[in-house]
């Protein structure tokens, strides 16, 4: 059974120092602002009008000079989504310190939660962004960047547990991993536009876990297949040993299942399950 990472002494020194201590006061005021620039530009957005609001009056009615609004933003577009950028690092954060053993997929769907959790921390604010980004072009385009930013991460997450190079035949991991990935993020926003729809109602973490698990069962088998074999034959890197519990293949009219040693019973068993009743 793996164990949870320990933070060295030294790292944990350095997250209690006053150097430390100042960068996170830094990063929520930061973030704070961006949060007030934002209210003030949707607040705009909605009495004014998106073309007839200019950077100046998001400033003003934020109470900061024009300046402080570029510190933060590089457009009035990019001031309606405040909080992506930092999102964008903890998902990716999620992604670095996952354990060896845990599937792929699973990762990334615990590291797109993190999206989640952003619009589920104000779900007035979230759909009130909603309604806005349906009427105007431009922030419906800045949420399509945002969301590519994300696909992005996980694809290159998939892809690096795969060699792309491999040149057998039918090495379909690149495939694999490449469509996992826009079908995590495509679960992801379909679960978020039906819950902005609603009005923000509705354990929309629940919908979320239902929907992953339509997407674990549909690829989390397929990627990494080439990789049983040769996880059993040997020890791997960590990355390459972060393959699925369990996989079955047929051999005529035999069934031969590899598993990690690690691995949980019932995913086993579950596998076992699905093979049969597949074959």
């Amino acid at each position: 059974m793996s164990q949870p990472a320990k933070t060295s002494p030294r790292a944990a020194a350095a997250s209690d120092s006053p150097e430390s201590a100042a960068g996170s006061k830094a990063a929520a005021q930061r973030l704070k602002m961006r949060r007030e620039l934002a209210a003030a530009a949707m607040e705009l957005f909605a009495t004014k009008g998106y073309e007839a609001t200019t950077v100046d009056e998001i400033a003003a009615a934020a109470g900061v000079a024009r300046r402080t609004f570029f510190r933060h933003f590089r457009s009035k577009e990019e001031a309606i989504f405040p909080d992506h950028d930092d999102t964008l690092i903890r998902a990716e954060a999620v992604l670095d310190v996952a354990p060896a053993h845990e599937h792929p997929l699973d990762t990334v769907c615990r590291g797109i939660k993190e999206v989640m959790k952003m619009y589920a921390a104000s779900p007035a604010v979230s759909v009130e962004r909603y309604r806005l980004t349906r009427k105007v072009p431009a922030l419906r385009e800045r949420e399509i960047a945002s969301v590519a930013r994300y696909e992005r991460l996980f694809t290159r997450y998939l892809l690096a547990h795969f060699d792309e190079t491999e040149p057998h035949d039918g090495n379909d991991d690149p495939l694999l991993a490449e469509v996992a990935a826009s079908a995590v993020v495509t679960a992801h926003n379909h679960v978020l536009r039906r819950w902005l729809r609603s009005g923000g109602q509705g354990d929309v973490e629940a919908q979320l876990d239902r929907a992953f698990a339509i997407v674990r069962k549909t690829f989390g088998t397929g990627i990494g297949a080439g990789r049983a074999m040769t996880a059993a034959a040997g020890p791997v890197p960590d990355r390459q040993a972060a393959a699925p519990a369990a996989e079955v293949r047929a051999q005529g009219e035999v069934l031969v299942a590899v598993a990690r040693t690690d691995a949980p019973l019932e995913e086993v068993m579950r596998t076992i399950e699905e093979a049969l009743r597949n074959t």
